[in-house]
């Protein structure tokens, strides 16, 4: 019954027509006018901002023909080593004197090449086929360096040629001296058998390594060079470390892929 009262005594009386309407309060209109420049904000940054993917991947570093694994032609027991790892052999050029039933024989280097794996030592006994040594490629000390990264065959058609890429290098401390950098030359049409891998690196470790998780496309990364940096490679830092870099180090690597703007995601 009250409010049946209050009721008619609000019709009776007579309309407030005039009073000011307050539509909002001031700090509804301020957080409209935020509102309002946010979306502004957002739609510019839409149309004119671009957002870079990146693919991270690992790899190795070498220089660029591969190498292989040396095998002993006969067996015997090692009685000279000729070369230490890191040397470099010419064609032919002898690494061990093995002697054998028939009388003193010598392993030789199948290409030019350096050595980066030595299995023989003297007094070892080897048998016709066993892994002696692994060489890498190469003709000359000075050849440059690239990166050799093995990227999920689902992702290699993702990776454009001229891509640019940050290596990380196990090595080199990341904090002091930044990352290497480098441009994406070649990538592989076909996915890399642990066979292929270990064939071309001369290492049935990093054949298991790099094909663990099924099997990769080998994307070949030119490193930029400098000449103000002890290493002759450019880094994220001006000097970069003060040592030179050394083939069949491992890296990881982040491939930056195609920068989008953000309103090509709304668009089909």
């Amino acid at each position: 019954m009250q409010f049946r009262q209050k009721a008619l005594s609000k019709l009776q009386s007579p309309e407030e027509i005039d009073l000011p309407v307050r539509l909002a309060r001031p700090q509804g209109l301020l957080v409209l006018a935020v509102t309002v420049v946010a979306m502004a904000a957002a739609a510019v940054w839409a149309v004119t901002g671009s957002v870079s993917t990146t693919l991270t991947a690992p790899g190795i570093l070498t220089h660029g023909k591969g190498g292989y694994v040396l095998q002993s032609p006969v067996a015997g027991q090692v009685t000279a080593v000729l070369a230490e790892e890191g040397d470099h052999l010419a064609a032919g050029a002898p690494l061990l004197k093995v002697r054998t039933a028939q009388g003193p024989a010598v392993v030789r280097a199948v290409a030019a090449g350096r050595v980066t794996t030595l299995v023989a030592t003297i007094g070892s006994v080897v048998t016709t086929g066993a892994d002696v040594a692994a060489v890498e490629r190469v003709d000359d000390e000075t050849a440059p360096l690239t990166a050799t990264l093995y990227v999920p065959a689902d992702r290699g058609a993702d990776v454009p040629v001229g891509a640019a890429v940050d290596l990380t290098v196990q090595s080199v401390p990341t904090a002091s001296y930044g990352v290497l950098r480098g441009r994406v030359e070649a990538v592989g049409r076909t996915a890399q058998t642990r066979r292929h891998i270990t064939a071309y690196l001369g290492s049935s470790q990093l054949g298991d390594q790099f094909s663990r998780s099924g099997q990769p496309v080998a994307v070949t990364v030119r490193l930029e060079r400098s000449s103000s940096t002890r290493s002759g490679y450019a880094w994220s830092t001006p000097d970069g470390p003060a040592h030179t870099l050394d083939s069949m180090t491992p890296v990881s690597a982040t491939v930056h892929l195609a920068t989008q703007h953000p309103a090509d995601w709304l668009l089909p």
